[in-house]
């Protein structure tokens, strides 16, 4: 590593910085903006085999060969599949692949298919599925509806008072429930045209899904354990009026919120469920709004020569506006063309007229956030709203000094100050959502119902205040910080809900506090700096696993480094006023002997958070941007009279 250090001379970082540039200028799209893939597990590409199936539809068998080989591909060494690259067994993502496979063709004999079952068996067979696999499996007929938690249609219809209601959980959780409340009213049966079933997949006489999730209190378990079971013995008991109407309710909210043909809520499961709801309600085909739906799905899949697989969303706005900041940091007439294209692309994606569901807390509030995918006006983000921001007043500032960004700058952040929530944090979609009890529904044993203030976003939040001019010492800066230091742990690092993750919720947090002139010298600071130091790895980078989202944390756990980690480790350590600590040469060197030929850094490791626990992220942008930035920062703060980071982020 001595001998990388040493080689870090101007002109080999000015290297770095030129291949990893015209890299991607190259993958820019057509109209200016960037978008990389997004891949999960193995569960979505085997539920979009399952969908269609479900419907009757005609599949598509070549599409179906290339799901299956990236399905097969991706079966891990332990006969299942996991939730992320190279991770542990998971039962539910197994159940969901093996099934899809079954119906594509594939034996049950097969080698793959026989350790596949061979595992579920051992883990106590597909009724310890999660819930929503049980749903899946009660769907096809593979199981009962009654060993599914019963949430009915009429929920839809409770005032918002009542400790129960759709409004008081989080944006993706509201999207998915909607349409499913319908399906579980009417309970329909999948088509199923090559009749193909899992009975194999079962134990008999085997126990159910334990009534409790590891998250969940015993006591408010109980409660909503009795609850769900006077819900089981009253649902033939409901009034058929009521059911009705309870049943054009979830289909007027879906409708509403359609979103065109990027469906509702721009998400996979919850635009899954709008076609399957549709469908239930007998919507031919032809319907507009069943059609749209339909090609909703369709939109997210990713077929190459030999493989294909379905991405959970799109992350254009995400994309487009992180890779504006790196190369606006790159300082080259080439980047800085570029990235003014992205920031024009940007702004005609900002939501202006549409009062999403955030105003369910805050109706006074004007509408002005970005969304993360194409089109989701319902569901804009503080994350990408502040991001956007920062890359707006940074260019006016820089790149192209006047440009007429003030209208999209003033609305953004009058939007994103609308919903600061009580405790000084931000959450990511609403305000103030922290009923955490509900997390004790039996439906909730994801443990991911919620959408309260997180760290990472926070940061964020403050870092885009600050640079837009906002003091230190304001009332919702000072209570954002307060924030910031109650929940730095005990190392010093902070928790990333978003990014894999107390790496990525430490930079988050250290740039958000830099940008409010917190001192570098502070313990809060010093301790977030220690602890980044003490975790890099002897190559010289960061990593860290998705199993750091454990409810028994106990500190940092070693793992392999990655492009990305590394990025923000630096990162990090830059905002913290540390660009000449030996940690982050070493950093730099290990990104130096990692840049492939292409002139970007390959990453297979997952680094993205969906739901702790339960659902990954592989953001394939993330190796490619990130590290260009990180570079480009640290050329930029040796060559420059100051090590203060001079932005929010």
């Amino acid at each position: 590593m001595m001998d990388q250090i040493s080689a870090l001379d101007p002109t080999s970082v000015e290297d770095v910085i030129g291949k990893a540039t015209a890299a991607l200028l190259g993958q820019a799209r057509d109209d200016g903006h960037w978008v990389f893939e997004l891949e999960a597990d193995a569960t979505i590409p085997a539920e979009y085999i399952l969908l269609v199936h479900y419907l009757g539809e005609t599949p598509n068998l070549e599409l179906e060969r290339k799901i299956g080989t990236y399905l097969r591909r991706i079966q891990g060494s332990h006969g299942g599949w996991p939730l992320f690259h190279d991770g542990a067994f998971n039962l539910s993502a197994t159940v969901k692949a093996y099934f899809a496979l079954k119906m594509i063709g594939d034996a049950p004999d097969a080698p793959h298919m026989a350790r596949a079952r061979q595992a579920i068996l051992a883990q106590g067979g597909a009724d310890k599925a999660n819930v929503f696999t049980r749903i899946q499996l009660a769907l096809y007929g593979e199981s009962a509806w009654r060993d599914t938690p019963t949430v009915p249609a009429e929920l839809i219809l409770l005032p918002r008072w009542f400790p129960i209601h759709l409004f008081k959980m989080s944006y993706w959780a509201r999207t998915v429930i909607v349409p499913l409340l319908v399906l579980q009213a009417l309970q329909p049966l999948a088509r199923n045209p090559r009749n193909i079933h899992v009975p194999e997949l079962f134990v008999p006489h085997g126990a159910h899904a334990a009534n409790r999730a590891p998250h969940q209190s015993r006591g408010w378990s109980a409660f909503f354990g009795g609850l769900d079971r006077v819900l089981k013995l009253a649902g033939s008991l409901w009034p058929k009026g009521l059911r009705r109407r309870a049943i054009e309710r979830c289909r007027a909210f879906v409708t509403e919120r359609l979103n065109g043909e990027d469906g509702l809520g721009a998400i996979y499961p919850a635009m899954a469920n709008s076609v399957m709801m549709f469908d239930a309600l007998g919507y031919p085909e032809t319907h507009p709004d069943r059609a749209i739906a339909r090609l909703s799905v369709e939109k997210l899949l990713v077929i190459k020569d030999d493989e294909a697989y379905c991405q959970p969303c799109v992350s254009p706005v995400w994309d487009t506006a992180l890779m504006c900041h790196a190369l606006m940091e790159v300082r080259s007439e080439a980047a800085d063309t570029a990235a003014m294209r992205g920031l024009e692309w940007l702004k005609t994606r900002q939501v202006l007229d549409v009062k999403g569901d955030w105003a369910e807390e805050r109706p006074d509030v004007r509408p002005g956030g970005w969304a993360f995918q194409y089109n989701n006006a319902h569901y804009p983000d503080l994350d990408d709203t502040a991001v956007v921001v920062m890359a707006l007043d940074r260019a006016r500032a820089t790149v192209a000094p006047g440009a007429d960004h003030a209208l999209a700058i003033d609305r953004g952040s009058e939007w994103v100050v609308g919903l600061q929530s009580r405790n000084g944090g931000w959450g990511a979609f609403d305000a103030d959502n922290t009923y955490h009890y509900l997390n004790n529904i039996p439906f909730a044993d994801h443990g991911a119902l919620l959408d309260p203030p997180t760290e990472d976003v926070t940061g964020r939040c403050i870092g885009m205040l600050a640079q837009l001019g906002e003091k230190p010492d304001s009332p919702r800066i000072k209570a954002a910080v307060d924030y910031l230091a109650r929940v730095q742990l005990k190392d010093g690092s902070w928790f990333g809900r978003w990014g894999v993750n107390y790496i990525y919720g430490t930079w988050s947090a250290l740039a958000g506090l830099n940008a409010v002139q917190v001192d570098p010298r502070s313990d809060m600071m010093r301790r977030a700096v220690d602890w980044l130091v003490a975790i890099q790895n002897a190559d010289g980078g960061w990593g860290e696993d998705c199993d750091s989202y454990r409810l028994d944390y106990r500190g940092y756990q070693p793992a392999p480094s990655t492009a990305s980690q590394t990025a923000w480790a630096l990162l990090g350590l830059m905002a913290a006023s540390e660009v000449d600590h030996p940690a982050v040469a070493r950093g730099i060197a290990y990104l130096k002997a990692t840049q492939e030929d292409d002139g970007l850094w390959g990453q297979e490791h997952y680094t993205g958070g969906g739901f702790p626990r339960v659902f990954y992220l592989r953001y394939h942008g993330y190796p490619k941007f990130f590290p260009l930035w990180a570079v480009a920062r640290y050329r930029n703060l040796k060559a420059g009279n100051s090590r203060r980071v001079a932005y929010g982020l």
